[in-house]
């Protein structure tokens, strides 16, 4: 396995906002690098670490904060709690220890992190940032590929979409060995922030749940057809989905409508969060149009979008939708591109007259074409960050502030 310490993007948000908080919350997906990134930063500091694993400090967090303060931050200006959504009554502590001037950085691998009964606490106090598995870009540097070809991009876009961004799993060279990483991760992520953080025990069915989705990513998601698939209840389906969700497994992808006569559906698509995680679940190892999308919608992800996608009754359909600054920017996934503008593409372009599309291939020349006002580029997926640059830092594109 190679040894090296990727710099990742978040780190100029997390520079600007860790002087204008008491507390800076990192979540994400367990192994995407929360613990890693925070250590690096902590070399700048006079920082305390508490792994949240640990009985002792647990034990003492729980019963007596005040000689938590004194065991385990008297002396040190930063304090980092290492997975604290395990504690009981974390709201009120953080709050006390913030209030008391307590400079606090927190993981959390579960979105149970920011359940109302932890974040009230924390109005005007926390900023909360998002860490993902590597980007495209993080990957290139984490294999140290500083000058691309078109068939060394490629390569390692299809490696990306292959074994996904898990820094362990991207370090690790061998074949076998990533997908051995990827499996026991799976199996962590389901028995751990899944089943015991949400209270899941037929872990059978959450078994043959993931499955399933592995297997349909891209596509539009009944519920009363997974419950009677799965033998399980509409209320049980709806439950395990919000649990993968919030564990950072899964992603729902709604509709993007604003006609609701004329436009489909509420019902979700799926994707995962990680290539990687859906192909070592689904059992398959190949680039196809459907894993293409999903690894585009991850690339999205990780530029603090919020992907929709467009069906109309007439089965018109676009990939993503995403919003920028209140433009409204379509995107069509393509394996190969063979130089065609679909009619849904088109029918898009003409009922909501957006600037700017894009269609994203793996394969095929990249173009410029102009469909009635609209701008239409033909790009690869390393051109995103430059075609859709973080232009604001809200709720949707960037960090969230409560404030």
């Amino acid at each position: 396995m190679i040894d090296r310490y990727v710099e990742r993007e978040i780190k100029e948000k997390f520079d600007k906002l860790v002087n204008l908080y008491g507390a800076i919350a990192l979540v994400g997906a367990r192994q995407s690098g929360k613990t890693t990134f925070l250590k690096r930063q902590m070399k700048k500091h006079n920082a305390s670490y508490i792994l949240f694993d640990d009985p002792d400090p647990k034990d003492l967090f729980e019963k007596d904060i005040k000689k938590f303060e004194l065991q385990y931050m008297e002396g040190h200006d930063i304090t980092i709690l290492d997975e604290i959504q395990y504690y009981r009554d974390a709201g009120s502590k953080l709050k006390y220890l913030v209030d008391n001037g307590r400079k606090l950085w927190i993981t959390s691998s579960s979105e149970i992190l920011l359940s109302k009964e932890i974040l009230s606490y924390l109005v005007g106090r926390v900023s909360i940032l998002r860490l993902y598995p590597f980007s495209l870009r993080e990957f290139l540097s984490a294999k140290n590929i500083k000058v691309t070809t078109e068939t060394i991009l490629k390569r390692a876009i299809w490696e990306h979409a292959i074994y996904g961004g898990y820094p362990k799993v991207v370090l690790e060279e061998d074949i076998e060995m990533k997908r051995i990483l990827l499996r026991d991760l799976y199996e962590t992520m389901l028995l751990k922030d899944v089943a015991r953080n949400f209270s899941i025990s037929d872990i059978g069915t959450l078994e043959r749940l993931s499955k399933y989705l592995s297997l349909s990513i891209s596509e539009i998601i009944s519920y009363e057809r997974l419950s009677t698939s799965l033998d399980a209840s509409f209320k049980t389906i709806k439950r395990y989905l919000d649990a993968m969700e919030k564990s950072y497994l899964i992603k729902r992808v709604q509709p993007f409508y604003t006609n609701k006569k004329k436009e489909l559906t509420k019902q979700p698509k799926i994707f995962f969060v990680d290539t990687g995680l859906r192909n070592v679940i689904a059992n398959q190892y190949e680039l196809d149009g459907k894993l293409f999308e999903n690894y585009v919608f991850t690339e999205l992800l990780k530029l603090d979008l919020e992907p929709k996608y467009w069906r109309t009754k007439a089965k018109a359909e676009v990939d993503f939708v995403v919003e920028i600054d209140g433009d409204i920017l379509p995107i069509e996934v393509k394996l190969r591109y063979d130089g065609k503008i679909e009619k849904s593409l088109r029918s898009f372009i003409s009922a909501y007259k957006p600037k700017n599309a894009l269609i994203i291939s793996y394969e095929g020349v990249k173009d410029e074409i102009k469909v009635n006002n609209c701008k239409v580029n033909v790009i690869w997926v390393d051109d995103l960050p430059k075609i859709l640059k973080q232009k604001s830092h809200t709720e949707k594109h960037g960090y969230i502030s409560y404030a």
